[in-house]
């Protein structure tokens, strides 16, 4: 019966409505499902890095291998970090949108008109090409497009690398800022301490020449003196 109303009357726009929002919510649930999971390692890799410095503190024999685990857990978590931002920023654009297809919706009932969205559209688009929201952002556009909201979306999911592109070199400045936060710089400790000993033993060679010409000077300056008294 709706598919023969749908015929004759087009779209109820009150069901498309409905299922524009339950796709929203859809995704919505996919990203708190994925951003909960990237949570549970950013935790779970925060240990990693603490177990690694401490096996490089307790055996020195091992500490270099320790702080290379060290530092791929530190790259790991840059990552693990920025996707979740990433899919922060997504659920937020997700939120826009489901607030926008609404008003549209509610303007459409009022009105009797529609009027296509560029502001949804730029945000579909972006969003559609996340990977983890491919499948279910086709389906809002198709009826997002169906319902007149916005034009037909042709982009295809955005591929991992081009997401990650020019983020190598910004990722190592990252991983010395994370190291520093979660180790508060115990890891970067024996570097810098065993040069400390050869710094405070060169000093006194150094400067033991020019003492030694303090001296001389001194003795020469009271040799005068007496000479001079007698």
């Amino acid at each position: 019966m709706e598919t023969l109303k749908a015929v004759f009357f087009g779209p109820d726009p009150a069901a498309q409505m409905r299922k524009c929002n339950a796709l929203i919510r859809a995704n919505t649930r996919q990203l708190d499902r994925d951003l909960a999971h990237l949570k549970a390692l950013d935790s779970k890799t925060r240990g990693h890095i603490i177990s690694a410095s401490k096996r490089a503190q307790r055996n020195p024999s091992q500490a270099k291998q320790a702080i290379s685990e060290t530092k791929t857990f530190a790259r790991e978590l840059v990552r693990i970090r920025k996707q979740s931002s990433r899919l922060t920023t997504s659920r937020a654009q997700l939120q826009s949108v489901g607030m926008q297809v609404n008003e549209a919706f509610s303007v459409r009932k009022i009105q009797g008109s529609l009027q296509k969205s560029t502001g949804i559209m730029k945000d579909v688009n972006t969003l559609v090409r996340l990977p983890e929201l491919t499948s279910t952002m086709h389906q809002l556009s198709t009826e997002l497009v169906r319902a007149g909201i916005i034009e037909e979306i042709v982009d295809d999911a955005m591929p991992n690398d081009e997401l990650y592109e020019g983020e190598d070199d910004e990722a190592e400045e990252e991983v010395d800022k994370i190291l520093q936060e979660i180790l508060s710089g115990k890891l970067s400790q024996p570097a810098v301490v065993k040069p400390a000993p050869e710094a405070v033993e060169a000093t006194p060679v150094e400067s033991e020449p020019e003492f030694d010409d303090q001296e001389a000077t001194l003795e020469q300056m009271r040799g005068r003196l007496e000479a001079l008294k007698s």
